[in-house]
């Protein structure tokens, strides 16, 4: 029967030609489908999942399906999540990150809840969206910016690990934060998305994130600090989303998108909200029409399976052998996030 599900999975081009020399990879691809399937999401073909940061609360062109509000271990999502048929009928799922109404600072920000409940719809591909601080003259506020590295400068404030609050350790990798083939495949389609919206605006690449607590901007020191470290921007929601979608398995980038200096300019005034705000609506409105130029490649390409060969499985080698001390409570959350490898009643041999 598990052969049969995946046979036919792989006919509609939901696993594709995925690990097929690898035997111990496809037990895992086949564990996945079968779960999934039986739980329906894939019938949803709901593979990609899009993050709205500030200012971006909803996106264009695309025909409303419905609302939902998954339940997950570790509370509700920060808004309800937005499916979405795109123009080819395919289904997209859409999260405001501070919630609609922006109500949710970067620090309660249920990271968690978000990336599980996303994932629990079938997400595989995170594409998520962020305004930042701009560390360098060239990256202008209304540029737009896909990193490739992150410094962490929250302070242990926020949950950061599916495994906390558990018996069970993982020590996922991270050293590579964000989906290298899914920010090569975004690169030229973005830029193209931004020449042809015709208004100059630039892509960066290969830039380096760092994320700070806040809620308040940072000191001229820190952030001269910053650029010293080999900063390039700056903002307060990097972090957790990255390593949580890393632990959950997902292929995840960041679209940033520059609203200011912030502090670092001798002979400038340090950033301030009403500034980024001037540039948070021109930005939202260019994030949209380039979530719109790129969504229906972006399906195509999380069913094709390429950019997401980088994270299934992943895990595999993070978690750390069982023990009898490990809780059935833990395992039952971490199955909800990680069903490959936790099922509730699992013990320890």
């Amino acid at each position: 029967m598990a052969i049969e599900l995946l046979m036919k999975e792989a006919i509609e081009g939901q696993v594709k030609h995925l690990y097929q020399h690898d035997a111990e990879s496809f037990i895992w691809v086949l564990t996945w489908v079968c779960l999934h399937y039986q739980e329906g999401q894939l019938l949803h073909n709901i593979l990609v999942g899009v993050i709205g940061g500030s200012g971006l609360y909803h996106l264009d062109n695309l025909t409303f399906v419905e609302k939902v509000n998954p339940e997950t271990p570790w509370g509700y999502p920060s808004s309800p999540i937005t499916i979405c048929s795109l123009p080819s009928g395919s289904k997209i799922a859409f999260l405001a990150r501070h919630g609609q109404h922006h109500s949710i600072a970067p620090s309660a920000v249920p990271s968690r809840a978000n990336i599980a409940a996303l994932k629990s719809l079938g997400v595989r591909v995170i594409l998520a969206f962020s305004a930042v601080g701009s560390l360098r003259e060239e990256i202008t506020p209304g540029s737009f910016v896909i990193p490739t590295q992150i410094i962490d400068r929250t302070k242990g404030i926020r949950p950061a690990s599916f495994f906390e609050g558990t018996k069970i350790v993982a020590h996922a990798a991270f050293g590579d934060p964000y989906s290298m083939k899914l920010i090569r495949w975004l690169e030229v389609r973005v830029e193209k998305a931004l020449a042809d919206k015709g208004r100059g605006v630039v892509l960066h690449k290969d830039k380096c994130i760092v994320c700070m607590e806040g809620p308040q901007f940072s000191t001229r020191a820190e952030s001269i600090m910053y650029r010293a470290w080999g900063g390039d921007l700056i903002n307060m929601s990097a972090l957790p989303e990255a390593k949580l979608a890393r632990e959950a398995e997902l292929s995840y980038a960041l679209i940033a998108t520059a609203t200011d200096y912030d502090s670092w300019r001798p002979h400038s005034e340090a950033v301030t909200a009403a500034e980024v705000f001037k540039t948070l609506q021109d930005n939202a409105n260019t994030s949209r029409h380039v979530a719109a130029a790129v969504l229906e490649d972006l399906h195509a390409a999380a069913l094709d399976g390429d950019i997401l060969s980088e994270e299934m499985g992943g895990m595999r080698f993070s978690i750390m052998p069982r023990s009898g001390e490990q809780d059935q409570e833990g395992i039952k959350k971490l199955a909800f996030i990680l069903p490959g490898y936790f099922t509730p009643g699992d013990v320890a041999n």
